[in-house]
This record gives structure tokens, C-alpha cells and sequence, in this order.
């Protein structure tokens, strides 16, 4: 483990002292959750963890030991979905081992009865049979029959049981991946969801030769914006931008927030054309709206955003491509914000796009 030098040391105590402070001023237990959930608000190692504080500090004044142990087990405890995924899958994998052994069962109450349906057929066959020997052979078969029957028709009611469950278990891994890969605030992907799909979009993109776009979109002064009206109207704002961007582009494309303030949209299939299509319904849809804090009804005016579009091109990686659309967004905002830069404009007249 590498020396921390006398300044780091000297912030993770500073961060650790007000970590304290915030767990007596919000009235919650010293425990070692509750240390690592404001330590982790404090230093601000994770963004969806801050935000989340702070809208629930906002409205109820305090952080109780139940609000603790939820933010703790939703952004620092990853053993939670882990245990999660591994209770539903260890489900499955017991509803298929009853399965087979209800069809072990069911082969050899099969492979018996055509063991007594041969019997039959060679004793009907024999020379000396009789009327009374063909009446008892016939009521042995009748038996036989609705033995197999009836374990068919358990065999039939477990397998719809089982099929049922694994059912409702797939559901639950499906609702744990999804919980996985999206943002709690906005609801659309996050970070992690992102990152996997451009990484697919690129490797794509690079074997079919298919065209491919990126848009990153950042908005504007969003921080002196939340520290005017607070973070519950700064949540309400990245939620319209992801609402709008929701409205604004087909279903098969991914929207992600990645940072704090910054969303990105993966448009495969895609040219530069249609991308700055794209990125401009967005933006002009983001302007469009006119955003009114709930609880005073007082309209705060409009927001706007900046927008970075870079289209794939032969060798580049999911980094690459992400770099370029940062670096066009980043000259929307040294151009004056509230525009769309693409990555096929010269880089010394890109100031002149609106």
C-alpha cells in the first residue's frame, strides 16, 4: 500500500472530522455505516450518493439509521445485488434439478410400462391363451395405463409449477441487471451502461463497417444553478434533460448519464447528419421547457446545454471516440453554450458554430 503524504493525510482527517460532524447535526447512530456514507459524501467519491443525501436531508432534516442502511447497501455494499443474482440463480438451478428428477422418474415409469406392454403382447400371442387369461391381462393393462396417467398428470402440474418459478426468478435477475446498469436519479443508464454499450457500439461498428455517432450533452452552468435553488431543484432539472432526451431519440438507442451534469446518447446506424439531427431536437427541446420549482410554483426560467457529436472512424476505441465528443462539447461551451460542435468541423473554425 503506498504512503499517503502529510496533505492527503491531513484531508482524509479533515474529511473524516466533518463526516462526524454531519452524522451529529443529522441525528444519525455512530456505526461504521453511517461513517462511511458521510465520509463518502464528504470526500464526494460518489456523485449518486451526494445527490441522494441531499435530497433526503432537504426534506426531512435528518438521516435516519433506515435511510443510512439503504444508501449504504444501494452505492457502497455491492455484495447486495451479488447476493441478490446469486439467491435467484441458485433458485433456478434447484427448480431444474427437481425438473430432471421429476423426468427420471417419468422415463422409468415409461420405460416400465413398455416393459408390461410387451409382456402383454407376447402372453395375448401365446398359444394356450384364454378368455380368462386375456380379461386379467387386460385389467393389468387398464391399471398400468392409469398409473402412467396419473404421473403424468403430476409430472404435467410440477413442470407448470416450475415453469412458473423460474419465471418470476428470471424476472428477479432481470430487475437486479437492470437495477445494475441504471441511475437511480433520472432512470435511464448509468455510467456502467454506458461504458458496456459504446465498448459494443465500437467493436460493431469496426467489423460491420457500419456508421456510428456519439453525442455528449452537458448543461449549462448547471452548478451555479444548483447552488442558487438548491439540489432538489438541480435534481429536477438532470431529470427533465433525461425526460427529454427519452422523447427525443428512438427506442433502440442508449441514453446514459455518465457524470454529474453530463448524458450521453449512442446512435448506431447512424451519420453526421442525422446526429446533429439528433442533438439538436434534444437541445432545442431542453430550451423549450420552461422549469418551475414545485414547491413555490415560481418559474426559474429556462436551461440549456451543450452539445459534442463525433462520428466513428476506422481505429477508433470506445476512449477515443468519447474524447473527441468531450472535446467538441467542451468547444460548444467555450463558444458561447446552448449549441451543437461536431467533430467535422476544423477545429479553428468551430467557434463559429451555433
Amino acid at each position: 500500500m503506498p504512503d499517503l503524504s502529510s496533505a492527503d493525510l491531513d484531508r482524509s482527517f479533515l474529511f473524516g472530522q466533518r463526516a462526524m460532524e454531519l452524522m451529529k447535526a443529522y441525528r444519525s447512530s455512530a456505526t461504521p455505516r453511517s461513517y462511511a456514507v458521510w465520509y463518502t459524501y464528504v470526500a464526494g467519491l460518489n456523485p449518486q450518493l451526494t445527490e441522494t443525501v441531499k435530497r433526503i436531508t432537504a426534506e426531512h432534516g435528518a438521516l435516519s439509521d433506515n435511510a443510512v442502511d439503504q444508501l449504504f447497501e444501494t452505492y457502497l455494499d455491492g455484495r447486495r445485488l451479488s447476493s441478490e443474482t446469486e439467491r435467484a440463480s441458485n433458485g433456478v438451478l434447484a427448480e431444474i434439478e427437481q425438473i430432471m428428477e421429476m423426468l427420471d422418474t417419468a422415463l422409468g415409469s415409461t420405460a416400465r410400462y413398455g416393459a408390461s406392454l410387451q409382456a402383454f403382447s407376447q402372453d395375448l400371442a401365446a398359444p394356450a391363451v384364454n378368455r380368462a387369461r386375456v380379461r386379467e391381462i387386460i385389467s393389468s393393462l387398464v391399471v398400468t395405463t392409469r398409473d402412467v396417467a396419473a404421473n403424468n398428470r403430476t409430472l404435467e402440474a410440477r413442470m407448470r409449477e416450475s415453469r412458473n418459478e423460474i419465471e418470476t426468478l428470471r424476472e428477479t435477475l432481470e430487475a437486479v441487471r437492470v437495477e445494475s446498469l441504471t441511475d437511480p436519479l433520472t432512470g435511464i443508464g448509468n455510467r456502467k451502461h454506458f461504458e458496456e454499450m459504446l465498448h459494443k457500439a465500437v467493436d460493431h461498428s469496426a467489423v460491420q463497417g457500419q456508421p456510428l455517432c456519439l453525442v455528449v450533452l452537458d448543461i449549462d452552468h448547471f452548478k451555479r444553478f444548483n447552488d442558487l435553488y438548491g439540489h432538489l431543484t438541480g435534481d429536477q432539472v438532470l431529470r427533465l434533460v433525461a425526460m427529454t432526451m427519452r422523447e427525443s431519440v428512438e427506442t433502440r438507442t442508449t441514453i446514459a448519464r455518465f457524470g454529474g451534469e453530463e448524458f450521453g446518447i449512442i446512435l448506431p446506424d447512424c451519420d453526421r447528419a442525422s446526429a446533429r439531427e439528433v442533438a439538436e431536437k434534444v437541445r432545442t427541446s431542453v430550451m423549450g421547457r420552461e422549469l418551475v420549482k414545485r414547491s413555490t410554483g415560481e418559474s426559474l426560467g429556462r436551461i440549456t446545454i451543450s452539445v459534442g457529436v463525433a462520428i466513428y472512424r476506422r481505429g477508433d476505441t470506445a476512449v477515443s471516440l468519447l474524447e473527441r465528443a468531450d472535446h467538441c462539447m467542451f468547444t460548444a461551451k467555450r463558444s458561447g453554450r446552448n449549441r451543437v460542435v461536431d467533430d467535422g468541423v476544423p477545429a479553428d473554425t468551430m467557434h463559429d458554430v451555433a
